[in-house]
């Protein structure tokens, strides 16, 4: 099948890359040139394990250009793929998609049987009344009819992407018209794995819904954990047992400074934005974003039971992106702990293996570490991020503040570990 995918973010080159390793011929379509050569030439534009190899060995099915009018028409079907970035009241901003929506309609004039699916993360609704009749007015052709519209919402994870594309949980098809079902299902046919086939709405909640229940079980471990430490019980064992209860799963049990990264923190505020305009109740999803806003923080506190006063003190912060195996800084939980740190007056040397030139962008003052030693030769240090090399630092005689239970790390002189 020939495919075109606007948008090479994370979704857009994860999703367009996998696509070619099954066969299909994929356009790349981005207003970067930048990024359209990097592409072009088979590299990636987004650090992600795998996702390199995979650009290089489709290179012949491969192609990346400006044109999205040419792509369009030139295509089978069109994967959104575009950003929908956070505006202040937590509520998405729709202006990429509705711009890409504009231009595909142009092209729609001039197309017959094209299929366009929304992959980007959008609230239930905006798929019809966004994209569809942003590209009905602009084409003057009918969704459903005149062309097929779509919704088919991702569920990757950063560091593990390509492997997730290809053994996923499950797919979610939202339709509602033959021709784009035809196009998705045999898109998907290579896949094992369950199939849900729903309305375009339903498909787009399922989304937020799944996004915002990890990020609840993620601060209610976190909640409990806080408990566990007060009371001096083992939380990880605690979560083990719980785990082990088929209804519940073990999964995003973990606790320590809470969650970060592009999906979780927009999508639940973006959740919240929904049911405050709907005039609905917020409870539960209010006390995920305050608990999760909160964790990183007792980091902090717990640090001045060891040091007091912070003024002029030399604090290490290992780790800087959201999550091991990414270079992503977006929510990381390192920046509301560098943020404390500062206002107590702290100097703050801060590591990371791949988030260090991002994170500059942020804290350009702050002092970066060539290396984790150096960064652990501080007065104490933050554990921000699980990276592995973690594992195999010497942390004798040292003071460690621990947000992500880094065994080593326990055998410090002296060792917190944030919530238990």
């Amino acid at each position: 099948m020939k495919i075109s995918v606007l948008g090479t973010g994370y979704v857009g080159a994860i999703t367009g890359a996998c696509f070619a390793e099954l066969g299909n011929e994929v356009v790349f379509v981005d207003n970067d040139p930048r990024k359209v050569s990097i592409i072009s030439e088979g590299r990636s534009p987004i650090y992600e394990p795998g996702l390199e190899d995979v650009l290089q060995r489709n290179l012949e099915r491969i192609s990346a250009t400006g044109d999205t009018r040419g792509a369009v028409l030139s295509t089978d079907v069109t994967f959104i793929c575009v950003g929908t970035p956070s505006r202040e009241d937590g509520s998405i901003d729709l202006s990429f998609v509705e711009q890409v929506s504009r231009d595909i309609g142009d092209a729609l004039k001039d197309k017959e049987g094209h299929v366009v699916v929304v992959k980007s993360t959008v609230l239930s609704g905006s798929t019809e009344n966004v994209v569809g009749r942003t590209m009905e007015e602009v084409s003057g052709k009918r969704a459903h009819a005149g062309f097929g519209l779509a919704s088919n919402p991702e569920f990757l994870r950063e560091g593990s992407a390509v492997h997730d594309v290809f053994h996923p949980d499950r797919v979610v098809l939202g339709t509602e018209d033959a021709m784009s079902l035809r196009v998705l299902e045999e898109l998907y046919d290579p896949f094992d794995c369950p199939v849900l086939v729903t309305d375009i709405a339903t498909a787009e909640m399922i989304k937020y819904v799944s996004n915002a229940f990890l990020a609840t079980k993620i601060s209610f471990a976190n909640e409990v954990g806080n408990l566990c430490k007060h009371r001096g019980l083992d939380t990880a064992k605690v979560f083990e047992g719980v785990g082990l209860d088929h209804r519940i799963s073990p999964q995003f049990f973990r606790s320590g400074i809470g969650f970060g990264g592009s999906c979780f923190p927009k999508d639940v505020r973006a959740l919240l934005s929904q049911m405050h305009e709907s005039g609905l109740a917020q409870g539960i999803l209010d006390a995920v974003v305050a608990g999760n806003e909160a964790q990183p923080l007792r980091a902090v506190e717990l640090l001045k039971g060891h040091l007091p006063d912070l003024k002029g003190k030399r604090v290490g912060i290992l780790g800087l992106a959201f999550k091991p195996d990414t270079d992503d800084i977006r929510e990381s939980r390192a920046v509301p702990i560098i943020e404390r740190l500062l206002e107590e007056g702290a100097e703050v040397i801060a590591y990371d293996p791949l988030a260090a030139d991002n994170f500059k962008a942020l804290f350009p003052a702050i002092a970066y570490a060539a290396s984790a030693a150096e960064a652990l030769d501080s007065d104490a240090v933050i554990i921000a991020t699980e990276w592995k090399e973690f594992e195999d630092l010497d942390y004798d005689g040292k003071t460690v503040i621990d947000g992500r239970r880094v065994e080593k790390a326990k055998s410090a002189a002296v060792y917190e570990g944030v919530c238990w």
